[in-house]
């Protein structure tokens, strides 16, 4: 039994916290550490090891080792330097964690399993049998002041009941499903127990909480995430529901804030609170928003959900578990917002939120792309997507039919980088008219000095530093087409171009590129890019144009201009024409690198070679060999 608190604790009082957070590796655990660490509210540092920035002593419990090491790295990746106190628990043994505890005054618990598919016994002990274990650790702490327990906008405020009877079971796990039933089951059985075992308690209802509401992060690919997938990827038949279907949302930073003031507020005891954005648009306009966001099409068609439910999976390629949450049900948020205010906390803008969420979303690929950093930013208004460092002054811009991810282990290998894509191509919006306004954004505000431009990018480069001599440092253009042979006639039929890229597969596309299918996994990014929206038109036409005798003559011609450093870099089975050879020949800033035995495409083949020469900056040595017309060259590689 715990002691009733006489007085009204207060944010101030932080020396006597001691947290304990429950689920702390997955997506709202995560946010819940940050902010008791002081780094989630305002993006400051924690530097006071695992007390934070305010003084408070933060531990976590964890299943294993690696889930603790996994949130340690998160948390150091996120400002909060020193990882929290490690506690191992384990939910099937009695007491739960082992050890003296009489210090903790607050208890999170984020603890569960948020998975559609689940059997009812599974969703039961991840559910069910988890609260009763938390409640019979939190009854042994003589100083807990609090547990707060994460519960769901849609099954929060039941009523309490230590056990359910086995119709009760049977009827709600068949109606929703394992895993809404399960919640459900837990928002009883948690009020229920925590009042038998004495235990003071608050109930946290989320809707479905998206991204961060500064960065849009988020790592939770389920329920809207996987609609915004779809309308990313095209796939998305009809809209679901109507003007009144509303699935709420809030932001996890904002949520994760939230819970860590209810402890220091005794009027918080034995409430449950909805803090959810009550102006989230209706479904139907939500994933409007985004796909105008997008620059895609949201499609026209909507379908009821009383029809939506009647349908067969196959056609909907919906989980049923989650068609229960498509609903046109409001919920008690006045408490919440009172609460908030009292706190001083505000809401984040529900769009802005949105609008950073999905774009983080995007960016990663919905969970598909490797680690990294990954954004999108509007050089010159067009919608573009980089990765890399932000701000790096060396700049990739891909060549055809490629992409941005392409060039990623050259990224990666040269540190200081950043790779991007061209507008209309992989994953950027806009078109080749964007070009000159796009171009002289990127060089004269986005910071880039050193234009690395493969094939088609070559010509972005050139044309970026001839408009802005003085601020392109340095050109460096990997196999760069207007200095090779002109592409075959069959590439200006647009038309077939265009059909063929929609319909490459990877191992379809490496053998065209390579000769071989052993760079297919690297082109699977590229080749969803070239399914999706225009990028294959737009990949189609700039093929085309390549071939264009004047164009190429104008990119010669402001390659001649250009006065400072360049630095070509080919394959030894892609080489320049004669007569780029001869105006090379005359211009002393430029420097030639031959890969050997690489072509058109070396940082899909040889991405260690293509880095160390985009890095070496040393004087052409006289011994290091020659071009077949006797210009000097570097081979890189052995053979």
């Amino acid at each position: 039994m715990n002691p009733e608190p006489d007085m009204e604790h207060d944010e101030s009082d932080t020396a006597a916290r001691h947290a304990l957070v429950f689920g702390a590796s997955g997506f709202i655990g995560r946010h819940v550490v940050l902010a008791l660490g002081g780094t989630g509210a305002r993006g400051d540092r924690g530097d006071r090891g695992d007390r934070g920035d305010r003084g408070l002593r933060v531990s976590t419990a964890a299943r294993s080792e690696e889930s603790y090491l996994r949130l340690a790295r998160w948390l150091a990746e996120h400002g909060h330097d020193r990882p929290p106190t490690d506690l191992r628990a384990d939910f099937t043994e009695v007491p739960l964690i082992n050890g003296d505890f009489d210090d903790i005054t607050e208890i999170y618990n984020c603890a569960g399993a948020y998975r559609f598919g689940m059997s009812a016994d599974e969703a039961r002990r991840a559910n069910v049998d988890s609260v009763r274990a938390v409640i019979a650790f939190a009854a042994r702490l003589p100083n807990l002041r609090r547990l707060v327990q994460v519960s769901g906008y849609r099954v929060g405020g039941q009523p309490p009941a230590a056990v359910w009877s086995e119709e009760q079971r049977h009827r709600t796990y068949a109606e929703l499903g394992a895993y809404e039933a399960s919640r459900v089951e837990a928002d009883a059985v948690f009020q229920a127990e925590a009042d038998r075992a004495g235990v003071p308690w608050t109930i946290v209802n989320p809707p479905s909480v998206i991204g961060d509401s500064t960065t849009g992060e988020s790592d939770q690919h389920l329920g809207l995430a996987a609609n915004l997938k779809d309308l990313w990827q095209g796939a998305l038949p009809a809209l679901p529901g109507n003007g009144e279907t509303f699935v709420p949302v809030v932001a996890a930073d904002y949520l994760a804030r939230f819970m860590t003031l209810l402890p220091t507020d005794e009027t918080t005891r034995r409430t449950s609170y909805w803090p959810l954005a009550d102006d989230t648009p209706a479904l139907p306009d939500l994933l409007k928003l985004v796909a105008e966001h997008y620059g895609a099409r949201a499609p026209r068609a909507r379908i009821p959900v009383p029809l939506l439910k009647r349908l067969p999976r196959r056609l909907t390629k919906a989980d049923p578990e989650t068609l229960t949450f498509l609903s046109t049900d409001r919920y008690p948020t006045d408490s919440a917002h009172a609460f908030a205010a009292r706190h001083g906390l505000a809401m984040p803008d529900t769009v802005t939120t949105i609008r950073r969420w999905a774009d983080h979303l995007a960016a990663h690929r919905f969970g598909d792309a490797p680690p990294g950093k990954r954004r999108f930013t509007a050089p010159a208004g067009v919608r573009t997507f980089e990765l890399g460092e932000a701000g790096a002054r060396t700049v990739v811009l891909p060549g055809l039919p490629l992409n941005a991810d392409t060039w990623s282990p050259v990224v990666a290998s040269l540190g200081d980088a950043r790779a991007v894509d061209l507008p209309g191509l992989g994953m950027s919006a806009g078109d080749h008219g964007d070009w000159p306004a796009w171009l002289s954004a990127l060089v004269t505000e986005c910071g880039a000095r050193h234009l690395v431009g493969h094939s088609i990018g070559a010509a972005a480069a050139v044309e970026a530093a001839t408009a802005h001599p003085d601020t392109v440092d340095q050109l460096t253009l990997v196999a760069p087409f207007f200095l090779q042979a002109p592409p075959p006639r069959i590439t200006t039929w647009t038309p077939l171009t265009r059909a063929y890229l929609r319909r490459t597969t990877p191992d379809a596309l490496s053998r065209r590129l390579t000769d071989t299918t052993d760079h297919a996994a690297a082109l699977r990014p590229a080749v969803a890019d070239l399914r999706r929206g225009p990028a294959a038109a737009t990949t189609a036409r700039l093929l085309a144009i390549a071939a264009d005798p004047r164009w190429r003559e104008t990119l010669v011609a402001g390659l001649r201009r250009y006065p400072r450093r360049v630095h070509i870099v080919i394959g030894s089975r892609d080489p320049l024409t004669p007569e780029a050879r001869t105006l090379l020949s005359t211009l002393p800033q430029a420097t030639v690198t031959v890969l050997a035995k690489a072509g058109h495409h070396p940082h899909l083949t040889h991405p260690e070679a293509v880095a160390r020469a985009l890095t070496d900056r040393t004087p052409v040595p006289e011994e290091s060999g020659t071009e077949p017309n006797g210009r000097r060259t570097r081979p890189l590689l052995p053979g």
